[in-house]
């Protein structure tokens, strides 16, 4: 039998408010969590699966993302489109209709997933990945009848379940997922002011359509600092890696780019070391320093650090964008 081939869609158009001040000139998905940008865990995974192809929605310094994908990923057949006005998920996939067509598998670009894509792919049903939470009410929520999801609604105010949608979803006919798409952007509803891909696939649902709720365990948000540090967490403590640096201290897990220069320091547990950076006599755990960033002289914990900032001084908790440069002593910066 033939293998189907699936197109990936990966929306990463999202400004990324919640983790200013990085965002203002920096890309999320750009941003280093564990070994790697947040998109380079999304596309590893997707060509671990056998994924060709992929068509990214870009948008907000999205000549950035395309930059670092093609350095990166010459060997994925990569399209993008651009989404000019952010006008919501559903919106961000439609405008894909163009570019894709056959069977089709979403992945959202603002999560990093621990799960067997081989199930979205091989399954013989449409799939959505779907996970317990506590508060169900920032998501996407589904219930189900008879092992296939009977109703969803976007961010409900009152849940009827705790099964929130996760962030992958796989159509075996891409045709019938834009066609709903298209009635949706036709009609002019919108749900808190976009449309929302949860309310097409819910005409779908209404409609007749068969699809099957997933349920998956590994479900890491990259979207605010304290979860990208959560996550930051796990992905070392998944990956292992075996980072050196010159008359230092390393405690695992750790991860050390080796184009990143550490000396005279104490790095761990839980750091992440992006490429380029300087890191000399300082202490620094459960944080990220991304590409480029220069530390000196300081004891940082729970901290994330943007590319090409440069931070000396004093022990704190910071959240430094790029091109920041923090100093606690009487230097003056030229």
């Amino acid at each position: 039998m033939k293998k189907t081939e699936f197109t990936a869609v990966v929306p990463v158009a999202g400004a990324g408010t919640r983790l200013r001040p990085h965002t203002h000139t920096y890309p999320k998905v750009l941003l280093t969590v564990g070994d790697k940008p947040i998109i380079g865990h999304i596309l590893d995974d997707l060509s671990a699966a056998g994924i060709k192809k992929v068509c990214m929605v870009v948008g907000y310094l999205g000549g950035m993302i395309r930059e670092y994908v093609g350095r990166h990923y010459k060997h994925l057949e990569v399209t993008y489109v651009e989404q000019v006005e952010p006008r919501g998920l559903g919106h961000a996939i439609w405008l894909t209709r163009g570019a894709v067509s056959g069977p089709v598998v979403v992945m959202l670009g603002d999560t990093v997933l621990d799960a067997d894509l081989s199930k979205f792919l091989t399954s013989k049903d449409d799939c959505i990945a779907v996970k317990e939470v506590a508060d169900p009410r920032r998501f996407g929520v589904v219930e189900t009848r008879g092992g296939y999801i009977s109703a969803m609604v976007e961010k409900p105010e009152k849940p009827r379940t705790k099964l929130a949608i996760v962030g992958i979803y796989s159509f075996h006919n891409s045709l019938q997922l834009y066609n709903s798409l298209q009635r949706l952007v036709d009609s002019g509803r919108t749900t808190k002011g976009e449309i929302q891909f949860t309310d097409a696939m819910a005409l779908m649902v209404k409609g007749g359509h068969k699809i099957r709720p997933v349920p998956i365990e590994g479900w890491y948000d990259c979207g605010k600092p304290e979860t990208l540090l959560e996550t930051n967490r796990h992905i070392l403590d998944r990956k292992r890696f075996s980072p050196k640096a010159r008359n230092s201290v390393i405690i695992p897990p750790v991860y050390i780019s080796p184009t990143a220069k550490v000396t005279n320091s104490i790095v761990g547990p839980y750091a992440a070391i992006g490429d380029g950076a300087r890191i000399d006599s300082a202490i620094i755990s459960d944080s990220i320093v991304n590409e480029n960033a220069q530390i000196m002289n300081i004891n940082l914990a729970g901290s994330l650090v943007g590319p090409s900032a440069t931070v000396i001084g004093r022990k704190d908790q910071l959240n430094v964008g790029e091109n920041s440069e923090i100093r606690f002593d009487k230097t003056t910066c030229d």
